[in-house]
């Protein structure tokens, strides 16, 4: 029975308040009982707020450390904005310099495209002298061409006259002509009966109208055989013969003249073709 009045007891003084405070009354520790209370309260509070604090302190520090990264992250890309901007100094500094040496460049090319108009207009300065220069040539040229196709027409026809009399001593009676043929063309030509005359005239030459005329007669040969007689006289009509010429026809028998003096007439006037 005590056991169970213990036992009921104690339950009553852990659950009732009010019988607690009744029992510490009757033992003069209700105050102490109600102070107790209140500091078990507060430490429960303090707990509590110490609790949050922690919480707090735990968020903060997480909060610290994200600042930390962030601080970090933009520490590196100020970082990479400094080396960005030392990189954009650098490609503006090569620009400049660039700059710089196209402008020497463009500066070098106009003074070379200055040089070479100022050289142009020397070359055209030059060239219309020129000009002036082949222009006056051309017209002493074509005085002179004018003046040598008078003197060729006129020594052709002194020729043509001077071997007209000179054949006729020789028994030889014959008009005198030129021979114009494609491709072939002979100062001197004449034909009677089976003699014919083929000759050149000329004003001052080497040997070069003998190798002329022995050319034209093979030409004759091949492709106007009817032109031809048996006998066959080549002259050669000269007003000035150098010494080649009068050598070499000694030496093919070619009868060189002018109209005062005969510079060789071979032994056998006719040709035998």
């Amino acid at each position: 029975m005590l056991e169970s009045l213990k036992k009921e007891f104690l339950e009553l003084l852990e659950k009732d308040l009010e019988f607690r405070y009744t029992v510490a009354g009757y033992l003069g520790l209700s105050e102490i009982l109600r102070r107790l209370d209140k500091i078990a309260e507060e430490q429960l509070k303090l707990r509590e707020e110490q609790i949050t604090l922690r919480e707090e302190q735990v968020h903060l520090r997480k909060e610290q450390v994200r600042l930390a990264e962030e601080q970090i992250k933009l520490r590196e890309e100020q970082a990479r904005l400094v080396e960005e901007q030392i990189q954009i100094r650098k490609e503006q500094a090569r620009l400049v310099e660039e700059q710089i040496g196209l402008r020497k460049e463009q500066t070098a090319l106009r003074e070379e495209q200055i040089r070479l108009t100022e050289e142009q207009i020397k070359l055209r300065e030059d060239f219309n002298r020129m000009l002036l220069r082949i222009e006056r040539i051309d017209d002493r040229l074509g005085r002179v061409e004018r003046t040598l196709e008078k003197l060729t027409i006129d020594v052709e026809d002194e020729a043509k006259s001077v071997l007209k009399a000179r054949l006729r001593e020789l028994g030889v009676s014959l008009e005198l002509t030129s021979l114009i043929l494609p491709g072939l063309e002979i100062n001197i030509y004449g034909v009677s009966d089976d003699v014919c005359v083929i000759g050149e005239a000329t004003l001052r030459a080497g040997p070069k109208p003998i190798d002329e005329l022995l050319e034209k007669i093979e030409k004759l040969k091949i492709n106007y055989p009817n032109l031809l007689r048996r006998k066959v006289i080549l002259v050669i009509y000269a007003s000035l013969p150098m010494i080649e010429l009068i050598e070499k026809a000694k030496e093919k028998g070619i009868w060189l003249l002018k109209a005062t003096e005969e510079f060789f007439k071979p032994d056998r006037i006719f040709h035998e073709v």
